[in-house]
């Protein structure tokens, strides 16, 4: 009687961590082993099956690569390095990859839990004559996919003004939201004529923004008025 061993068409695909959390910003990188349990040597494809807008790149022996070779009985690992669109929500998605010949096959799942992408943006107008106070009307959008919370104001002036702001923070500002926020900024009563920059920030513990705002100070009309009774005197 004589017995051969040819080996049974069979693929395994696996990973110790199947699940990773984080932002919309973050790249997820998995580690998987492919082993064949074939008795011949096999070239995988490996493919994903991602949500559209997805990003799916897999390595093999650190190189970025769409298949990999694999001895009889032998594994190699492979690293996949997973990104989700940047305006993705918060939520849970999961990521079937596949490695396939053209006799056998084996799928991976892996799950990403996205926490929500922290984006913030102010916006505003304006011109001020020098001395004056002006309100201005600020905007605060929420343009990310999770809450924001804590949100404070602040202000990088010029020498000599003063900004506050009505309120001087936000509690909480919820995905795609926008609230209305009051500066009120005095310019100093010896800022001449011309254009000034003042940095306003809004800040929370997960996104800021910085927004530069060029005010045009004007000369006062008492000024103008006093210009043209020095030119009549003259």
């Amino acid at each position: 009687i004589t017995v051969s061993k040819q080996g049974t068409y069979r693929t395994e695909f696996t990973t110790t961590q199947p699940n990773m959390q984080g932002n919309s910003k973050s790249t997820f990188t998995f580690n998987a082993t492919l082993k064949n349990q074939t008795a011949e040597q096999q070239l995988y494809a490996l493919m994903a099956e991602a949500p559209r807008g997805w990003n799916v790149i897999f390595k093999a022996n650190y190189k970025q690569a769409t298949s990999a070779q694999v001895a009889p009985n032998a594994s190699e690992n492979i690293s996949v390095d997973i990104t989700a669109p940047s305006n993705v929500k918060a939520g849970t998605y999961k990521i079937p990859v596949i490695a396939t010949t053209g006799s056998t096959s084996a799928q991976l799942e892996f799950e990403v839990v996205i926490t929500g992408s922290y984006r913030i943006e102010l916006t505003t107008p304006q011109d001020i004559t020098a001395g004056d106070t002006r309100k201005l009307e600020l905007v605060v959008l929420n343009t990310g996919s999770a809450e924001l919370k804590d949100i404070q104001l602040s202000a990088n002036k010029p020498i000599d003004w003063e900004v506050s702001f009505e309120p001087s923070k936000l509690d909480r500002l919820a995905p795609g939201d926008k609230a209305n926020v009051t500066a009120v900024l005095k310019a100093s009563r010896q800022a001449l004529p011309g254009d000034y920059v003042t940095k306003i920030t809004a800040r929370a513990p997960e996104a800021d923004t910085t927004t530069d705002f060029r005010i045009s100070v004007k000369t006062p009309m008492i000024t103008g008025w006093i210009g043209v009774v020095v030119i009549l005197a003259a």
